[in-house]
């Protein structure tokens, strides 16, 4: 069991690392998995919002003064914006940059959510680091998350908002003829480098685009066994839970799982290619994951699936 859970905690650290930008040193230790520090927003209130649809290899910009919208939550100031974009079109990396604009920048906070509007990731503003300008790009705050969605996921929600907190702060930036002169191989100019101020509006640019190496896993899992929630659309929850549900049991202490039903060869097979194929990308996260849903729905193989994927065996 030890070792079990050194493994499990070795593969959520190499799928976190695989998530942060390359660039974004601020954003290393972020567990975007920890919603704890995102605002509590009720379902209602977010089914009120207009979410605008962002359409895949889609760059969606958007000034926040004009299309922003209001909502009063938590520690959220000034205007939000809300998008959704597709996720029955694989894994997802989703590039959000916020563009300085007369030393001033709207430092955004990401609260994704998925088809049922039940917060799955939070990256805080600090995920979102500095870029130096280059020849065809403005000083920046910039960020990519890579999102998994769960089978059966139709829609994931993504909204952007401010804090009073992210106010109070700047962001030190580096002077365009300092950026020009490193770029091309000159003498760096002996010049200050402006200061950006935080506002609670600014210009936004939202590209989606699908990825092969995302990690973080929004929506539950088919035959979750997770508190239940209101479906939205269509999932794949039906095709694999065949048996009827069981009659609820008085309140009292909680009976013991009954062991399921062997499972049928072809949802056997299902997991199975499932699991290898995620250990040949090299998501260990998503294998272990795959394996406790197969195991929990009556899977013999899936565990030997699993390592000798693992070993490179599969």
């Amino acid at each position: 069991m030890k070792m079990k859970k050194s493994l499990v905690a070795l593969c959520l650290s190499a799928g976190l690392l695989a998530a942060a930008p390359a660039v974004s040193l601020a954003a290393v230790n972020i567990v975007p998995q920890d919603i704890s520090a995102a605002p509590s927003i009720p379902t209602s209130t977010l089914q009120q919002l207009h979410w605008t649809p962002v359409s895949p290899s889609q760059t969606l910009s958007s000034d926040i003064s004009a299309a922003g919208q209001t909502l009063n939550a938590g520690d959220i100031t000034g205007p939000v914006m809300a998008y959704s974009v597709p996720a029955n079109i694989g894994e997802l990396n989703i590039t959000l940059t916020s563009k300085v604009n007369n030393e001033s920048v709207y430092a955004p906070n990401v609260l994704v959510l998925d088809q049922n509007f039940t917060p799955a990731a939070f990256f805080p503003s600090s995920f979102f680091a500095y870029q130096e300008p280059g020849v065809m790009s403005d000083n920046r705050l910039e960020g990519t998350m890579k999102l998994t969605p769960a089978l059966g996921q139709q829609k994931l929600y993504l909204l952007v908002f401010t804090t009073q907190k992210d106010l109070q702060k700047t962001t030190q930036m580096v002077d365009p003829a300092k950026a020009y002169a490193k770029g091309n191989g000159n003498a760096v100019p002996d010049i200050p480098d402006p200061i950006a101020r935080h506002g609670v509006t600014g210009s936004l640019a939202l590209k989606a685009s699908t990825s092969s190496s995302s990690s973080i896993l929004v929506g539950p899992l088919f035959g979750s066994s997770g508190p239940a929630s209101v479906t939205v659309g269509n999932t794949a929850a039906p095709a694999y839970n065949t048996q009827p549900a069981p009659a609820a049991a008085p309140a009292a202490a909680p009976a013991p799982v009954a062991k399921s039903e062997p499972m049928l060869n072809d949802t056997e097979s299902y997991f199975n290619q499932a699991i290898k194929q995620a250990a040949a990308k090299g998501d260990i996260d998503k294998a272990l994951k795959l394996l406790n849903e197969a195991e929990r729905l009556g899977s013999k193989s899936a565990r030997a699936t699993f390592i000798s994927s693992v070993k490179g065996k599969g």
